[in-house]
């Protein structure tokens, strides 16, 4: 049993290239520095170091934390922020890099298709594009595109397709809520990301995704955010509030719609979502190789009371059905 990572972020040299060429001309920057590579956009900044560039570094940490696949994902500040026509080439850019890391590494890494969500159309056709790349796996999602929820329309076509050609979606957040009262103490990730996917997935519940794709497969970063542990009240909200009025079933209903990674960062949670969406809905995630990831995640699922068939459905088994290896 091949232990799998589906939470592993990568920026290709070719997708930093394009970058530091054409970003200028629309508010971005990409910066080297002592420690990496700085990267902003006019409302988006991330830092980070060559590990999350160099494929030989990546593959050796890999080995170091006992990971045999990862499938890539490109993270902060993503494609969105870039007008649809540089959207567009950025993520053509990395999807093409992520089939050739596939490709020279083919047992070891695979890649999310990044999209350019903010023109839906475009999305649509670069979807179909990417899909017949080898090693793309699934397409990576933002929990909201520049505000626009993922409940709207326009993006139904993309979810119809992702569904018919049985392909994920993972989502991560990126441009989180509450922006005006997390600048300090890092809360916009501490307390952003995890909020971000609560308001996400529960677009996906009641604006009607879920029941009009009832085969999308939509897996939740950071075991879940917030959804879990808020599941009761938004279930209590359905029974009393006239907004949910229209609801047929309890949001709990759907809890087990969704995937979820175990980058919960407290054995008692992790613990308490297997328990509450069983064994065969969670998936291995390190946030490679963020500081707020996982330094040693098959120890972080092999601490918990499981049994032997959930430890290898959580390390690698439920992945390999999610990405269709086999």
């Amino acid at each position: 049993m091949k232990t799998i990572d589906i939470h592993a972020h990568w920026y290709p040299v070719e997708w930093l290239r394009l970058m530091e060429q054409d970003a200028e001309r629309f508010g971005g920057k990409l910066q080297r520095t002592p420690k990496g590579y700085s990267i902003a956009t006019p409302l988006l900044t991330n830092a980070f170091t060559d590990e999350f560039v160099d494929l030989d570094r990546r593959l050796a940490g890999m080995d170091r934390t006992g990971v045999d696949v990862q499938l890539l994902s490109l993270t902060t500040p993503m494609v969105y922020w870039a007008p649809a026509p540089f959207g567009l080439a950025l993520a053509q850019c990395f999807n093409d890099a992520a089939s050739a890391a596939h490709l020279k590494h083919p047992k070891r890494l695979f890649g999310a298709a990044m999209l350019p969500m903010q023109a839906p159309e475009l999305a649509l056709k670069e979807l179909e594009r990417a899909a017949k790349l080898p090693g793309m796996r699934g397409m990576y999602l933002a929990t909201n595109v520049n505000g626009t929820e993922l409940d709207d329309k326009s993006f139904w076509p993309i979810y119809a397709k992702c569904e018919e050609m049985r392909w994920p979606v993972f989502l991560h957040p990126v441009d989180t809520i509450g922006r005006d009262r997390t600048q300090r103490f890092y809360l916009r990730n501490l307390l952003g990301n995890p909020y971000d996917t609560g308001v996400a997935a529960a677009h996906l519940i009641f604006g009607g995704v879920l029941d009009a794709f009832p085969r999308l497969e939509v897996n939740l970063p950071h075991a879940g955010g917030t959804l879990p542990g808020v599941i009761g009240r938004l279930d209590h909200g359905a029974r009393v509030r006239p907004e949910l009025a229209h609801m047929k079933q309890p949001p709990s209903a759907y809890l087990r719609r969704f995937t979820y990674d175990t980058i919960g960062h407290d054995d008692r949670i992790n613990l308490n979502l297997v328990r509450l969406v069983g064994a065969d809905r969670v998936v291995l995630g390190t946030d490679y190789c963020f500081d707020m990831g996982l330094a040693a995640p098959v120890e972080t699922v092999n601490r918990l009371d499981l049994t032997p068939a959930e430890r290898d459905q959580i390390l690698g088994r439920n992945a390999a059905h999610l990405l269709g290896l086999g």
